[in-house]
């Protein structure tokens, strides 16, 4: 935006509970106009932004949510970056930490905030947490210190709390807190005042924006549990098209040794398909040194995953396969923070 000018906000309507209301007439919950947005939230005009809208037609069930409908987040805002300041985007919470993870690789160069938030309880009604969190991502949308916006990154934010949305988990479905970040500190907390941690967040590199809308989503997760079967596993790594597989682990990065496992991940390895360990533990970090359990897997040619999430591990996945060709650079960039979303330390 031009300096001087009122700060823009663009809020991107997916789907989910927040946009709901009740129907004056059936009592049913409906999908609510956000022409109409400061009839419903009143105290936005106090902030005195401009806020434009644009509403998925029709909105989605975020368990509908795929990477089409990344791709389409994605290019709103690319076609509204120098339009606006920053983005919320609102969307239902089960599956928003993959929105997240995923457009976080997806938007390259990113240096505007591109908030997600929804709510446990429709935004029409009285108890909701959607009012806070919507007025509160709003909020942190516009921030800036110098002109120069305090969270150029994508986040979630829910509850009180501004997370880096690849490092998120969604854990509990009836608390207003339903989400944590295990692995990495809060970039926010919110009370009476927003306490910003600067060094937990990105800092602008001020490149252009890059979109990359391109996801494989030939990729399939095996968690694994005590009395696997052989069929199972090997039913899974004979996928038409599979190139790539996330194997979710024991704590930290251990598995079976039984020789039948061992040979069918190694075969796997080497055909092209990629492994890469994650830990089934919210916290902590895949360590293939620590055990020889781990050990061996690591011998075998399986990436460990540090301290990634399986939502994030699925959309770097789908990222690196769209827009890489080179298995090998695939592999090594597994290995590299992108954005944010591994501990290389």
């Amino acid at each position: 935006m031009n300096s001087g000018s009122k700060t823009s906000i663009l809020v991107i309507y997916t789907g989910g509970t927040i946009g709901m209301i009740k129907d004056a007439e059936t009592g049913v919950l409906k999908p609510f106009n956000f022409d109409n947005i400061y009839q419903q939230i009143p105290m936005l005009k106090l902030l005195d932004y401009h806020i434009g809208n644009y509403c998925f037609d029709p909105v989605i069930d975020s368990s509908n949510m795929n990477p089409k409908f990344w791709a389409t987040i994605a290019d709103v805002i690319e076609k509204n970056y120098e339009s606006y300041d920053g983005f919320v985007v609102l969307h239902g919470s089960d599956t928003m930490a993959y929105t997240a993870s995923a457009l976080s690789f997806m938007l390259e160069n990113l240096n505007k905030p591109v908030i997600l938030t929804g709510s446990q309880l429709p935004l029409g009604m009285i108890r909701t947490d959607g009012r806070e969190n919507f007025i509160t991502s709003i909020e942190i949308a516009a921030a800036r210190v110098d002109d120069t916006p305090v969270v150029p990154e994508v986040a979630i934010y829910f509850e009180n709390q501004l997370l880096r949305g690849n490092r998120t988990i969604k854990y509990n479905a009836e608390n207003f807190q339903a989400f944590k970040s295990p692995n990495y500190p809060s970039l926010a907390d919110v009370g009476v005042y927003i306490k910003y941690h600067p060094a937990n967040i990105r800092k602008p590199n001020f490149k252009n924006l890059k979109v990359n809308s391109r996801m494989d989503t030939n990729i399939s997760i095996l968690r694994l549990f005590p009395g696997i079967s052989e069929n199972t596993v090997k039913a899974l790594l004979q996928t038409e098209g599979l190139k790539a597989l996330i194997i979710e682990t024991y704590g930290s990065g251990n598995a079976p040794t039984e020789a039948w496992f061992l040979k069918l991940l190694e075969n796997a390895v080497k055909s092209g398909i990629i492994i890469l360990n994650v830990s089934q533990c919210q916290g902590g970090s895949v360590d293939m040194d620590k055990y020889q359990t781990g050990v061996t897997l690591r011998n075998i040619g399986v990436i460990g995953g540090k301290d990634i999430t399986t939502e994030a591990a699925i959309a770097k996945l789908m990222y690196l396969f769209g827009n890489e060709n080179s298995v090998g650079i695939i592999r090594e960039k597994l290995t590299s923070s992108l954005r944010g979303e591994i501990t290389t330390i």
